[in-house]
């Protein structure tokens, strides 16, 4: 469920700013996307897995303070960020 190394990397060089860039808000967003969608897919296969369904919902709200976050803070980065990663809020 957790996403491997070279995914991870490759987030982080399209969203951040350089390679070493883990903490801005944009590729925090961008990890815990590709990290729901991993778990929605794994979700869809183990329907009795309720303590990763609880997983899944904390890590959508923390993805939704953080957007809420940068819309704040980043309007224009915030929906090229959601057209980016194709987000509907």
């Amino acid at each position: 469920m957790a996403i491997d190394a070279q995914r991870k990397r490759e987030i982080v060089e399209r969203f951040g700013s350089d390679a070493t860039d883990t903490g801005s808000t944009r590729v925090q967003i961008a990890l815990l996307t590709a990290r729901i969608e991993d778990l929605a897919e794994h979700l869809k296969a183990n329907k009795k897995d309720h303590h990763g369904r609880r997983g899944l919902l904390v890590m959508v709200g923390k993805r939704k303070r953080l957007l809420s976050y940068l819309e704040k803070t980043d309007y224009d980065g915030y929906k090229a960020l959601l057209g980016e990663l194709g987000l509907r809020r």
